[in-house]
């Protein structure tokens, strides 16, 4: 069924929209004369006019005549293009930047409708953070909608939601579905996940899927579950076989992943590409100043051989049709959002005007209207519960016996995001094993913020290269774990603290001294700084960790994807390592008995 954004049409306003398209009323704002991409035939239309009362469109036609009056606000497109509003089907709004800074940027290029994951603020604060999130998102120029938390996480204390907290979700309409489910904890935990996938699809929501990895028979078992989308895939024969199995694939252009260059290939296999999006899977605060959002999106499958109409359709219609939103947004027809933008031709997606709902949002680059700004709660603002600060003490890996080495499990960093198990005998020194820069061998730590405060597991990883110092942040995935890693407990332990103090942050320090830190006190996720000093202090965390030997692009990434339920193999949260590829939680020494 249908799902509403935020209101649904009253019988008033369809009235107005009625007697606005017969000329018996008049219009508030009118595009004339355009070039109108018409998504649903896929034809461009001259010499087209767009009539639009309130929110609505209420005509779309070569004789807007009779629908315009003096106090309709009218913008002559003398011939330009208009296209429908962009959609970010696939987002993680809760991710370091402010919603009102972040639209700032993302308003300009012509997006008007997000969908994110709210999977961050359910770790933190669970349905309480998950509302506070959403009340930011919401009455803002443009229209941000949510996917319930699916909760996959290596954490036991985070993972799942419950069927009574899913229902309240499900019956607001800014949540328009489940969030990414992980393919092999559905499998693993089929009697906590399929209820819940059974319950979203009860309430005529979708559920969003991640297939990375799967493939033939684990894809099709994934598939038949409901899973309706994934946005996983990186090139063109993945791409193809989840079409094949009537998966909407999200095609990736974002911050994580850049996937669009190789699954552009996708075009020249003869396959139906209505059931293929454009998403970000998130943009970072530097890349959005520098590229834009979903407009670069569009251009990039635009310059990779897309046709320009197919590339539109692929952040518009097809994205609002997979979420039953299609009657709402995603094209340029009476009834729908008035959501668009005017841009020079079809094949350059630069923004000279942005409507949506209604009104002018962006003329040539300047917003004329201005995000709004939300108060977080006080609960969603001291989400670092830590009962102490922590001693180098803490970081103590102390072995049960007086033998002289030790077998340990070691997390070895196979590419900046993947990793592998590594065994290794390590020597004991005063009953401890310590790290050792020399071998790269440092120690990771992961500690709960909120729902055990305290609770900490000390591994250690090799592929880091710090040759001194730490870095931590509170911005763990699918936890509410703080990580850090480091070549020196005082500084791991400076590092942590100074996190507390902060109130969230990402942190790096050496020798005793922070060096670089980004303070990010909503919900431990999110910054209340402006965008650009976002970016430039990110900027200045990689230079530090640089200088201290990491070799990652994206430091940050890296150490935060090292709590992640998704990615290859061995991974760490507040109760141990774990594998999974069969979920089980290890200890770090080889002989401790698996749990």
């Amino acid at each position: 069924m249908p799902t509403a954004i935020y209101e649904s049409p009253d019988s008033g306003n369809s009235e107005e929209l009625i007697n606005v398209a017969l000329g018996q009323e008049k219009a508030d704002l009118a595009v004339i004369s355009a070039r109108v991409l018409n998504v649903y035939t896929g034809e461009l239309l001259d010499d087209c006019s767009i009539s639009i009362k309130g929110k609505r469109i209420a005509y779309v036609g070569t004789d807007p005549g009779d629908t315009i009056g003096e106090k309709t606000v009218v913008i002559d497109a003398r011939g330009k293009t208009v296209i429908p509003g962009l959609i970010d089907g696939h987002t993680h709004i809760a991710s370091i930047s402010d919603i009102g800074e972040f639209l700032k940027y993302a308003m300009k290029g012509g997006t008007t409708t997000m969908i994110t994951e709210t999977m961050e603020a359910f770790a933190v604060r669970g349905y309480e953070g998950v509302t506070d999130f959403l009340a930011a998102l919401k009455d803002q120029p443009v229209k941000i909608l949510g996917v319930a938390p699916a909760m996959v996480s290596i954490s036991k204390t985070a993972f799942g939601i419950s069927r009574e907290t899913l229902g309240k979700l499900l019956d607001r309409d800014d949540i328009v579905g489940l969030g990414e489910s992980y393919w092999q904890a559905v499998f693993q935990e089929p009697d906590r996940m399929l209820p819940i996938f059974q319950d979203t699809l009860a309430s005529g929501k979708t559920l969003e899927g991640h297939s990375a990895g799967a493939g033939g028979k684990k894809l099709a078992a994934y598939a038949a579950t409901g899973i309706s989308s994934c946005h996983e895939p990186i090139n063109a024969e993945q791409v193809l076989e989840r079409l094949r199995l009537g998966i909407h694939v999200m095609a990736r252009e974002g911050s994580i992943r850049r996937d669009l260059g190789e699954i552009s290939e996708i075009k020249e296999m003869g396959a139906d590409l209505r059931r293929l999006t454009l998403v970000t899977d998130g943009v970072s605060p530097g890349e959005l100043m520098e590229k834009g959002y979903m407009e670069f999106v569009v251009q990039k499958a635009i310059d990779s051989g897309f046709d320009p109409v197919t590339a539109v359709q692929m952040a518009t219609l097809n994205v609002a049709e997979h979420f039953s939103l299609d009657g709402r947004i995603g094209g340029i027809a009476p009834g729908r959002y008035a959501d668009m933008l005017i841009i020079p031709n079809i094949r350059n997606i630069k923004a000279e005007y942005v409507i949506s709902n209604g009104q002018i949002i962006c003329r040539e680059g300047e917003l004329m209207v201005s995000p709004r700004r939300h108060t977080f709660s006080e609960e969603s603002l001291t989400s670092i519960r830590l009962p102490d600060k922590l001693k180098p003490s803490d970081f103590s890996v102390r072995t049960k016996d007086g033998s002289p080495e030790a077998e340990v499990r070691i997390i070895e960093m196979v590419t900046d995001l993947v990793t592998k198990e590594l065994r290794m005998r390590l020597p004991v020194i005063k009953g401890e094993i310590r790290a050792d820069v020399h071998q790269d061998i440092l120690k990771i730590a992961a500690i709960d913020r909120t729902h055990r405060p305290g609770k900490t597991f000390v591994g250690l990883i090799k592929g880091f290269r710090m040759r001194a110092g730490a870095i931590a942040s509170s911005a763990a995935w699918d936890t509410s774990d703080i990580v850090v890693a480091g070549a020196d407990d005082s500084d791991m332990v400076l590092a942590v603290n100074r996190i507390h103090d902060l109130q969230g942050g990402f942190v790096v320090c050496a020798g005793g001294k922070v060096l670089a830190e980004l303070p990010l006190p909503v919900l431990g996720l999110i910054s209340d700084m402006p965008t650009e000093t976002v970016a430039q202090r990110i900027e200045d965390i990689r230079k530090a960790a640089f200088d201290l030997g990491v070799p990652f692009p994206d430091p940050l990434l890296t150490l935060a994807t090292l709590t992640c339920a998704a990615i290859p193999y061995l991974r760490i949260c507040e109760e141990g390592l774990v594998n999974l590829r069969d979920g089980k939680t290890l200890g770090l020494f080889v002989s401790d008995p698996v749990p």
